[in-house]
């Protein structure tokens, strides 16, 4: 039962790292090497609110959230939107996105060290609370729950909004969704803003419960297109369970076996999914 418990927070924790690039990157096409630094942005903020004004981290949510979705928004305009229109085919577009992203992580960890550069943590609902005989911190249930609903809320105005059906039109084909009137690059650039605004949001969830510092965001975005991948580009069902399935056999490995193989358990998860089912638990297979 520990396990599971365990297993199923840590998965929680895997789902908020990667619904943000599961939307950039299953709509906008953009494989974003710097969601992970969006994530410590966003946890290095709520850490300066809380320890200089004790205000809660769920209420900085709603300052973090609305800065975040207008940043990313203006790095796809301003940074991304010349890649994907002199970009001659999808391949061209991803290879330039890991390039201009991945430049993009090394400039943001460097603005964090500049504004913080040594570890960061604080203590917010860190009381023990048991569960079926567990005992697990308060903090990390309330990073679960917010998880649950994030992906429910997705997956609703995903599937029954307007401005969702037309995201997910672009993802399955840009080039049909502009023969039905959809603006494809508006409809992207909102979806890697929301996506970015979610990675911001993960991140002062996280912060409750992790230290963290400025070289961590390699970390997140790993584990993020590992579990995009596992689920199938863009599937919001497949994220979750991809990652809920991830922190149950890291949890599993790491108690039964040895905490320095859960790393190893999490690529050969990734490498037999690559291996007998390329696109993904949820992904559609190419015909």
């Amino acid at each position: 039962m520990d396990i599971l418990i365990s297993g199923l927070l840590l998965g929680g924790t895997y789902v908020l790292i990667a619904m943000g690039l599961n939307l950039q990157y299953g709509v906008a096409r953009i494989m974003n090497l710097a969601n992970g630094e969006m994530i410590v942005l966003g946890a290095l903020a709520s850490f300066w609110v809380f320890t200089s004004s004790m205000v809660s981290p769920l209420l900085t949510l709603f300052l973090v959230a609305p800065i975040a979705f207008v940043g990313n928004w203006l790095i796809y305009r301003l940074l991304l939107v010349p890649l994907v229109r002199r970009a001659k085919n999808q391949g061209q577009l991803e290879v330039d996105s890991i390039l201009a992203t991945f430049g993009m992580s090394f400039v943001l960890v460097g603005i964090v060290v500049s504004l913080h550069g040594e570890y960061f943590t604080y203590s917010f609902l860190a009381s023990p609370l048991s569960i079926l005989g567990t005992t697990v911190a308060l903090n990390r249930l309330v990073a679960f729950a917010f998880a649950v609903v994030i992906g429910l809320v997705l997956y609703l105005w995903l599937n029954h909004s307007r401005a969702g059906m037309a995201v997910r039109a672009v993802a399955v084909n840009p080039d049909s969704a502009k023969l039905v009137g959809i603006n494809v690059l508006k409809v992207s650039a909102l979806a890697f803003a929301v996506g970015g605004a979610v990675s911001a949001v993960a991140g002062v969830l996280i912060s409750t419960f992790i230290t963290l510092d400025a070289s961590v965001g390699v970390i997140f975005t790993m584990k993020a297109l590992i579990i995009v991948i596992m689920g199938g580009v863009g599937d919001i069902r497949g994220a979750i369970v991809a990652a809920l399935i991830l922190g149950l056999v890291e949890t599993a490995v790491a108690t039964l076996i040895d905490p320095g193989l859960t790393l190893v358990s999490a690529y050969l998860i990734f490498l037999l999914v690559l291996l007998f089912k390329p696109q993904g638990l949820f992904g559609r297979a190419q015909t």
